[in-house]
């Protein structure tokens, strides 16, 4: 769809009602969904600039019947889903959408290699009492996916192991999110590995049965502020403390009429959405594969003078300079913001000077 065939469009579906624009919108492909959106977004049509999440049902609680809870919610609630669809385990393991999705901690233990990891020679040297230097050059160092290969085991087996260092005494943490620990395995030479804990978290989403169910959402953020959306409809990650209306409240009273294989947890909370607009952005980008200026959201922040590698070196959640001078976590500024003020707080960050 041109530039020009999408201004037409958005003229003349600015007059449909809400039923009439959803055929038409369902009714497209995933790229021309995109640009009429775009364009309807731009012109302030169907209403005005509405805000954008990426949720997706879980491997352990994908099943048909939490699909159509998932739907009925989100119809109660005005939240209209743009797209949906499936992407299975061999495909996550294979393009590492789910490291990429949890990168603050996927990257030490399936992206990066040691080498490439900032680690703190002398917290290495002061826990471990040797170099970290001659390690690396002694090649007794590996992520987490290498260290499972090295080892010749399985992912349970390696979290096993990466257990056990825990009371040896055989682990540091070197930051948030960012643990390195030396494994002893029985019968083996021992070796240091990163993270390793994330493997069997990973192994669910890469398991050759697994699948997550995907939607694209939108909603009018004066009828639905972001943060309502995470806690009363989505719920807090703690299943057991979300709202009984919400989803993650649902599936935990009903897990087993819809079709779990065990009651959910902190980690297995059934559904997972985006926290902010800008986190919205970036999960499409990795899960859908969906170009930055192609996506409504990330229009805007093109056309609100935020460079492209800027917000492409944003999407893995860096520390960044903020407004009040301190460095924090990009993802946690923009935390449950709504759209405008998600754009605001972006063009602030991107305005600070880099330290």
């Amino acid at each position: 769809m041109g530039n020009g065939a999408s201004a037409g469009v958005s003229a003349a579906v600015t007059s449909l009602s809400d039923g009439d624009l959803k055929t038409v919108v369902g009714a497209l492909g995933e790229g021309d969904r995109t640009k009429l959106l775009a364009a309807l977004n731009s012109s302030g049509g169907s209403g005005g600039a509405k805000q954008s999440a990426f949720v997706f049902i879980k491997p352990h609680a994908n099943t048909p019947a939490v699909q159509a809870l998932v739907k009925s919610t989100f119809s109660a609630a005005g939240i209209g889903i743009l797209s949906e669809g499936e992407i299975d385990g061999p495909s996550i393991d294979k393009k590492k959408l789910i490291d990429q999705h949890y990168y603050a901690i996927a990257s030490k233990a399936t992206i990066l290699k040691p080498d490439q990891l900032p680690v703190p020679a002398d917290k290495f040297k002061e826990k471990f009492g040797e170099e970290w230097s001659k390690v690396l050059e002694d090649k007794r160092v590996f992520n987490a996916l290498d260290a499972k290969e090295k080892l010749g085991c399985d992912d349970a087996t390696l979290d096993k192991v990466w257990k056990a260092a825990t009371p040896a005494d055989k682990v540091v943490k070197f930051g948030g999110g960012f643990y390195c620990a030396l494994l002893e395995p029985e019968g083996k030479d021992p070796i240091y590995t990163f993270n390793a804990f994330f493997m069997s978290m990973r192994s669910k989403f890469t398991a050759e049965k697994a699948a997550i169910h995907y939607y694209v959402v939108e909603f009018d953020p004066s009828a639905l502020a972001w943060a309502k959306f995470r806690g009363e409809v989505l719920g807090p990650t703690d299943p057991a403390k979300a709202p009984a209306s919400s989803l993650r409240g649902l599936i935990n009273a009903d897990w087993e009429k819809l079709g779990l294989p065990g009651a959910p947890n902190v980690t297995d909370n059934g559904v997972h959405a985006s926290a902010s607009p800008f986190e919205g952005l970036a999960e499409r980008m990795n899960w859908l594969e969906r170009p930055l200026a192609d996506d409504p959201f990330g229009k805007k922040l093109l056309e609100a003078g935020i460079k492209e590698e800027t917000l492409k070196a944003w999407t893995v959640d860096p520390r960044v300079p903020m407004p009040d001078s301190k460095e924090g976590s990009l993802f946690d500024a923009l935390e449950d913001l709504d759209l405008d003020a998600c754009v605001e707080k972006a063009k602030a960050i991107a305005a600070c000077p880099a330290k």
